[in-house]
């Protein structure tokens, strides 16, 4: 019964943490479909170039996106014909790169950290997206999720469904951005978030309590732990800077530290299930490969940088913390959106289908 009260607990406060930025990147994704043309998308992010994966990369830097908000995003631009590379390098930088979590790195950890974590994100991104293109440009993907509806018998759809047609671009409508968003877009990924939040509940139900004793113990084996610990785990890319300070202060290295702040944004059960399903299982691999062994590479090139130039990054910490009521109000609205998704297969009665529905 009391490990019960625990996950609930712990479902819970992530429900809490990831649903404000979950709703607020599905209201992103809406309007951003609303004012990018698919074509636009298609013309600079659907080949399988090392071009497309730069460009993505670099688009999702200034986004205010965590990386749980990044999930409508990502999905929106494969859904417009980006290609899976190019999907995967906006995934990866977005949650890392964003204005916000570089400005509070800033003031955390001073320039050199925060220069280092940003070009080595971009590097990570990039590298994870030219590797897909290459490796897993044709695999299919589970139906579940799809680029665009596919014309059936009895459907009312046309040969030109899903186009933008030039003659069918029409002012911006803020009813269309949120049924994009909120009914499109959380349609295809409710399944994988149930799934995510619930296994992210259980693994920090069953997270060590003592984290940094065991990361500072295990001194060359830190950059092992705090991966393990930090690639299922849900954790924002600014709330992730005063646990990593809390690690270094801790007798953590800065480098241990960085493998925690590059992983832990970058994945989580939740991201990882979306994955799966939006672009198959190679690319999970890919994705998860490219930010374990990017992150531990870095880290221990961030180690090797501060002693080479002989500053103690202890020297170079700040702190703050947050709170709210809004994430109670998401968390409502979120799982009830989600419970909605997941029970309507039930009660779907076969009828003729049309564009996006």
């Amino acid at each position: 019964m009391e490990y019960i009260t625990h996950f609930m607990v712990a479902l819970t406060q992530l429900s809490y943490a990831m649903a404000p930025y979950i709703l607020f990147g599905l209201l992103f994704a809406g309007i951003l479909h609303e004012l990018v043309p698919d074509t636009l998308v298609t013309k600079h992010l659907g080949t399988n170039s090392i071009g497309s994966v730069i460009k993505s990369t670099l688009f999702g830097i200034p986004l205010p996106v965590c990386s749980c908000g990044v999930i409508p995003l990502a999905t929106s631009i494969k859904k417009s014909g980006a290609s899976k590379g190019a999907t995967l390098s906006f995934l990866i930088s977005t949650p890392i790169t964003g204005v916000d979590s570089i400005l509070a790195t800033y003031g955390i950890f001073g320039w050199i950290f925060t220069l280092y974590r940003a070009i080595t994100s971009m590097v990570i991104a990039m590298v994870a997206g030219i590797l897909t293109n290459i490796l897993d440009s044709d695999e299919v993907v589970s139906s579940t999720f799809r680029t665009q509806p596919k014309a059936e018998e009895g459907s009312c759809c046309t040969t030109t469904c899903g186009a933008t047609d030039a003659s069918k671009i029409s002012a911006f409508s803020l009813i269309r951005a949120l049924r994009y968003g909120f009914v499109t877009l959380l349609e295809d990924i409710a399944k994988a978030l149930f799934w995510g939040l619930i296994l992210g509940a259980l693994i920090t139900v069953l997270m060590p309590k003592d984290l940094s004793a065991i990361l500072t113990e295990y001194a060359w084996l830190s950059y092992l732990i705090a991966i393990v610990i930090a690639v299922p785990m849900y954790v924002c890319a600014t709330a992730s800077l005063p646990i990593a300070a809390g690690l270094m202060l801790s007798g953590v290295s800065a480098g241990a530290a960085f493998v925690f702040l590059s992983a832990g944004p970058a994945t989580n059960t939740v991201t990882m299930g979306v994955v799966k399903t939006m672009l198959g299982g190679r690319s999970l691999v890919i994705y998860l490969g490219s930010i374990i062994l990017g992150s531990i590479l870095f880290g221990l090139g961030l180690d090797y940088l501060f002693s080479s130039i002989a500053i103690d990054p202890l020297s170079l910490l700040h702190f703050h913390e947050e709170g709210g009521a809004l994430a109670i109000a998401s968390s409502i609205v979120l799982w009830g959106f989600i419970g909605y998704f997941l029970i309507k297969p039930l009660f779907k009665q076969k009828k003729p289908t049309c564009c996006g529905e």
